[in-house]
Order: C-alpha cells, then structure tokens, then sequence
C-alpha cells in the first residue's frame, strides 16, 4: 500500500534522527527542536539523494528533526499521499517540491489548517504555502538557456524542448523564457511540436528523443527541464550514434551525467545546487517555526541577502553554477 511506504520512509526518517514516530507534532508545543520533512518529486535520484544530504546536515548543525520522503515516482497522487502522511504525524514544517502545483493546493491548504508551516521549492506562486524560495530566477534561468542553446545551434535548425511535466509551473516558466528568447533573437531556430511532459524520467526522455529523430531526421537540439531528461536524451544520441550533431541541454545531477559529458553527448548547462535546496528548507522551516519574520533586505544562510515577493510569498535569488566539461567532474566530487 502507498500509505504504507510512505509511513515507512517517515518513520524511518525520524528513527534516523533520534525522534520517534508518533508525536512529531509535541515538539513545537513543548519547545521542543520542530520536525521538518521534506516530499522530493521522486526519490532515489541524484539531485534529490543530495537535497537529502542537505536537509540532514543542515538539521544536525541547527539541533533539529528534518527528514526527506521520497516517492517511488513523479506521481502527484504519491506527494499528496506523503503530505497527508506527514499531516497525519504532526510535523512542524512541510517542504515540498511539486510535480502537480495545482494538485497539491488542497492538501497544502489542509496542512496550514493544521498549523503546520509549509514551504515551497521550484514551485513559485505555489497556493496555500507560508513561502516558496527559488535558488534560479525563472527569467534569468531559461534566457540562459535559450541563449546557450543558440550558440551550440549555431543559431538555426530545429530543437525540441522537455519539461519534468505539463503541470510543473517552474520548468514551464523556465521554457517560457527560453523559447521567447529564441524566437526573438534567433528566428531560424524552430520548436519541434509543443513541450514533452518527459523529463523526471529517464527511459521517457530516451524513448520520446528517439521518437522525434526518427520523426526529424533533421533535429539539432534537445532542451531539457527536468534532472532526468538530459540524461535519457544524452543516451539516446548516443545510441544513434549522433554525438556532435545534436545538442542535448539541461540541468542533470553532475555524478549521473558527467560521463556523457565527457563523451561529448550531453553539452551541460547550468544548475543550482540541489544539496544548498535542501539546507534552506530547514534554515527556513526552522526559522518560521519558531515565529521569526522573514525581512526584505535580511540575510538568510543559503540564501544571502533577501528581497522577497511579499504578495507572492516567494523568496527568489540567483545563484547559477555552470555545468559543462571544466566544472561537472569537481561538482559530481561534491556529492551532486
């Protein structure tokens, strides 16, 4: 049974730190250190097993509970499951990194009902959250994109453009912003089609990259948002031996991809570190549980000086790291 799993992961996730299982919600009540636990889109993936990292380390150093859950699939059945889990158990502080904004919102809304604080990641304007922060802004990050994929292209010839799902909010922003850099700065570039709801899955981006080559023979470039649709396009070119004749771009963990980067399949990208996501979760879960304001003009640890969207609840900065042949090897020895 899910809830079952998923009352497993909690479980063994507090077990982990030294809490038990039941009374999560007795800590905030009793001064206690809050309890934080963090729904990945997925897990078992390198990008989310380093947010992991994050959210234990930086729980270790603060004297908190922060756990992660992380579903068997980028299913949004499975995160509103682990939600109404952790609702169940009385956590402090829910994190969440949506593959379903939309899907979420009541459920979310039950937890603040709760009194649980909720924050956000990669889910900006997300309803019924305390904040949501962004390590990218949705603008800067896919112009960087689009214009990478420009240069590689050589400014012309047809690319196909992956996100993690329809329904994610910040990969279809971040598509937004490159496809509207591209048609207006580089007209003889063209979309293949619309975007492929692909990319948290690797055998989905191999199978829709071949798909579309078969279909144009004349593709130049695969843009993918998402960590895992680089990879499955980066092997599918390769399976077609097409290394140096088409493009793949992305955000991918360092450790998974570096390889095909190296083999010339995957052309990199840029990134933000997802272990840094995971420490700001407990920075903040921490901070609100314990009724601090968030400030403009503030410092917050992983976050640095602070200018937030008040309406919005969203806290968003930049702090692009590059990825391409020079950086993936000492960022994959980081544990990303």
């Amino acid at each position: 049974m899910v809830f079952d799993w998923m009352h497993r992961v909690v479980v063994r996730g507090a077990l982990a730190l030294g809490v038990a299982a039941v009374p999560f919600g007795v800590c905030a009540q009793d001064n206690e250190p809050p309890t934080i636990g963090v729904v990945a889109k997925v897990g078992g993936i390198p990008w989310f097993n380093a947010m992991e990292d994050g959210i234990e380390e930086r729980a270790e150093a603060l004297g908190v509970n922060g756990f992660m859950v992380g579903p068997t699939s980028a299913d949004p059945a499975l995160q509103v499951r682990a939600v109404e889990d952790l609702i169940a158990q009385g956590v402090d502080v829910i994190g969440i990194v949506p593959n379903d904004a939309e899907a979420l919102e009541p459920v979310l809304g039950r937890a603040q009902e709760a009194g649980i604080t909720v924050i956000s990641h990669e889910s900006p304007g997300q309803e019924n959250v305390d904040w949501d922060f962004e390590l990218a802004s949705a603008q800067g990050f896919g112009e960087a994109y689009g214009k990478r994929l420009a240069e590689l292209m050589d400014g012309k010839g047809k690319y196909a453009v992956f996100v993690g799902s329809l329904t994610v909010p910040l990969h279809n922003a971040w598509a937004d912003a490159a496809i509207a850099y591209l048609e207006e700065n580089h007209p003889q570039m063209t979309q293949i089609g619309e975007r492929y709801g692909v990319a948290e899955d690797v055998d989905q981006s191999r199978r829709t990259t071949l798909d579309l080559m078969r279909a144009n023979p004349d593709m130049k470039g695969v843009l993918a948002f998402g960590s895992q649709g680089p990879i499955g396009a980066a092997r599918a070119v390769g399976e077609r031996r097409k290394g140096g004749e088409i493009v793949v771009l992305g955000p991918f963990s360092p450790g998974q991809g570096r390889r095909l980067v190296h083999d010339g399949l995957l052309a990199g990208g840029f990134m933000w570190n997802p272990k840094q996501a995971g420490e700001v979760f407990v920075t903040l879960g921490t901070m609100l549980s314990r009724g601090e304001t968030i400030e403009d003009g503030m410092e917050i640890e992983g976050l640095g000086t602070v200018h937030p969207d008040f309406e919005g609840r969203d806290i968003i900065v930049d702090e692009l790291v590059p990825l391409n042949e020079n950086t993936v090897d000492k960022l994959a020895k980081m544990g990303l």
